[in-house]
């Protein structure tokens, strides 16, 4: 059953991690900054992105066109979520 919840979770992310956008910095520093719900987004597709960073370099984990602080507090609570449930997911074996 575990298995189960585990690849819908990674299909899920899968799926979802499409919805990324790119931009060259050109458009990125004309770009409107991006804020709190950006950043949580980012931070929860992380992992797989920085998984395909690895092989395309027009991928980047981290938007350079952000509000700062807001965007940060998103990004870090994100990655947080994720790691909970990896968490949730190694204790329940």
């Amino acid at each position: 059953m575990n298995y189960i919840k585990t690849l819908i979770l990674f299909a899920s992310v899968l799926i979802l991690s499409g919805c990324a956008d790119s931009m060259s910095f050109q458009q990125a520093s004309e770009a409107t900054q991006v804020g709190f719900f950006y950043g949580f987004w980012h931070g929860v597709i992380a992992p797989l992105a920085f998984i395909i960073s690895l092989f395309d370099e027009d991928v980047a984990v981290y938007a350079i066109y952000n509000n700062s602080a807001w965007y940060d507090l998103g990004y870090i609570l994100g990655i947080g979520g994720f790691a909970k449930a990896c968490d949730e997911g190694v204790q329940s074996k």
